[in-house]
């Protein structure tokens, strides 16, 4: 199995440079890391981890803009891949979105993967003008428009959401086809949305029965006659027991993603040493 980094990015501590740098020189394979353009003081929505509009980490109200962020990683490394966990695609304009990607993939070498989310936070994507009912939809349509602006000549894009005639956008990316893994509850209903229009899943932190849930994708996957297998990754929210590597690999994960605390560079740097150490041993 792969293992990718996660850092929760702020304004504090250390920065997504020397994070992803650090990352890359202890032979990490992914550095990821999140969106929110913005938090609604007054929320309906409920967190998903605490049940309620209480936020478990006011990084939420702090994160740095994750395109910004994986392009001044980019500068500094050569090998990581470069990905989101999460992104939301719904709450920009695709046609700016994918040229931000197509660049961000052309100046790094093809290393950028698209790990995106419906978003749980729907007063957040009211401010962007898009429906809570919707949100499926609208992600659904920007990633077609967006891939048809990566792949095509002249693109043009006709839907609910999102409409342009024909256009040129360059750059295209370096990769052919860019990686798309959806950060959500592992069901029935995001499971066919992946099997459809992703690449594969990304769980979310708490997430139990992995490998009954991506016995449930890779159904869903088989139903949508997608060749090969979905790409799995597992969030790491504690310490793993002894047999769950053993139990995610029997279940097809391909990548285990590991937090990074908020701390200076060098806190950091001294836990990326010691979390090194234990996945190797």
């Amino acid at each position: 199995m792969r293992h990718g980094i996660v850092l929760f990015t702020s304004d504090r501590g250390v920065t997504p440079a020397q994070a992803a740098r650090a990352a890359e020189e202890r032979g990490f394979d992914s550095f990821y890391v999140p969106e929110h353009t913005h938090i609604p003081v007054k929320r309906e929505a409920a967190h998903p981890g605490t049940g309620d509009a209480t936020l478990p980490d006011d990084r939420y109200m702090r994160t740095l803009d994750p395109w910004v962020c994986l392009a001044t990683a980019a500068v500094v490394t050569s090998r990581i891949r470069l990905a989101t966990a999460v992104a939301l695609p719904a709450e920009s304009d695709p046609v700016t979105l994918a040229k931000t990607i197509a660049t961000l993939d052309h100046l790094s070498g093809g290393r950028v993967t698209v790990g995106a989310g419906f978003g749980w936070n729907t007063d957040e994507l009211a401010d962007h003008g898009v429906p809570a009912g919707k949100r499926r939809a609208v992600l659904r349509e920007y990633v077609e428009a967006m891939r048809a602006l990566w792949t095509q000549e002249e693109a043009a894009y006709d839907g609910e959401f999102v409409n342009f005639g024909p256009c040129w956008a360059f750059p295209k990316p370096v990769q052919a086809h860019v990686p798309l893994i959806i950060g959500a509850g592992g069901g029935p209903k995001t499971f066919g949305w992946i099997a459809r229009h992703a690449d594969g899943w990304m769980t979310t932190p708490g997430e139990d029965d992995i490998g009954g849930k991506a016995a449930g994708l890779r159904e869903a996957w088989g139903a949508a006659n997608r060749p090969g297998a979905p790409d799995i990754r597992v969030l790491i929210t504690a310490r793993p027991a002894a047999d769950d590597y053993a139990r995610w690999e029997a279940a097809g994960v391909a990548e285990l993603l590991w937090g990074l605390p908020d701390a200076p560079a060098e806190t950091v740097e001294a836990y990326l040493d010691r979390l090194a150490r234990r996945i190797s041993s």
